[in-house]
């Protein structure tokens, strides 16, 4: 989450003229993320988020991700629900952006996540990728590995702002994905960003995903990448393998993983970290100067890919067969 285009008062109420929310009462950029403009919204009826879809978000690809938070909420999971208007739709444009109204979620979210923690986004993520079997709605990922060069591009000529050799380290593992990403494992709905910051818990419990700004149809394996890469590092760098017990033992309680999958996993782990050194790298040489927004250090990344490369097996993980 984050704000790049600012709302006005006069903007505001000629968008929340078509919903029966009440007066408003106050309305907050928030700034943490990097993809939409989000604020949150008090009217009179409650707390809602108010989000403006920016830059990688393709409008025709609304319908599919605020379907998809409808759908999840049907099978039991807590997610956002888009508030429909007087028109029966939950889309609409305020700033010449497309945008919508959803469902505040109480809880927090902890950047420093605890072992009982990763177990609880395990467990969720498991039912997410159960739960999406037979939703209807499909969308390719558009920051899958056909995607990774075209971003390299965008940044290869400030890359050595960075660190000097990057530029040189992301052509060498890009030809390596290339030759070994695994194209037949088992494919569905999958979140496709669900990071600390977009999980909540109220005390050890989990409360409910948001931001599925991202998801879409790809590999299941992949989703679990992101999730290990993103829930079971320390700040330090290092892989706790506590963490990666707890949230694969979590994860195979709801679904378990095939011999493919496991074989896949570590180019996968790789993958995952170098799409979202990509993404911060473009951000971080790209964020606009008076954006409320605060961009994410694409080394850290990039790290978690250097200790990806030197794993021989997920044991050393945490998934122990």
């Amino acid at each position: 989450m984050a704000v790049y285009t600012e709302v006005n008062e006069t903007e505001l109420a000629a968008f929340l003229a078509d919903y029966d929310l009440g007066h408003v009462l106050a309305l907050k950029g928030i700034a943490e993320g990097v993809e939409n403009s989000n604020f949150l919204l008090h009217v009179e009826a409650g707390y809602f988020i108010l989000t403006l879809y920016e830059k990688r978000v393709d409008e025709k690809d609304l319908p599919f991700f605020l379907g998809l938070m409808e759908h999840l909420a049907g099978h039991g999971l807590n997610c956002p629900q888009p508030v429909h208007n007087r028109h029966g739709t939950a889309l609409g444009r305020i700033a010449g952006r497309p945008a919508a109204i959803v469902t505040f979620l109480e809880g927090m979210w902890h950047p420093r996540p605890s072992v009982r923690r990763c177990a609880a986004v395990g467990e969720a993520l498991g039912k997410l990728h159960r739960s999406g079997a037979d939703f209807a709605g499909c969308r390719s990922n558009a920051l899958g590995i056909e995607a990774w060069p075209a971003l390299f591009e965008e940044a290869r000529a400030r890359v050595g702002e960075v660190r000097p050799s990057l530029g040189e380290e992301i052509e060498k593992e890009l030809a390596f994905l290339k030759g070994n990403w695994p194209r037949h494992l088992p494919r569905g709905v999958i979140h496709a960003d669900l990071f600390p910051d977009n999980v909540l818990f109220v005390g050890d419990e989990l409360s409910g995903l948001i931001d599925f700004y991202f998801a879409c149809v790809d590999a299941l394996a992949y989703d679990v990448a992101i999730c290990v890469n993103a829930w079971c590092f320390e700040p330090d760098g290092s892989f706790n393998i506590s963490k990666g017990l707890a949230f694969f033992s979590a994860y195979e309680g709801v679904r378990k993983l095939n011999g493919s999958e496991i074989e896949a996993l570590p180019v996968l782990l790789r993958g995952a970290a170098l799409r979202f050194t990509l993404t911060r790298l473009v951000d971080w040489l790209n964020v606009p100067a008076d954006a409320l927004v605060h961009p994410k250090d694409p080394l850290e990344y990039f790290r978690k890919l250097c200790f990806h490369q030197k794993i021989a097996s997920t044991r050393e993980l945490g998934l122990l067969r």
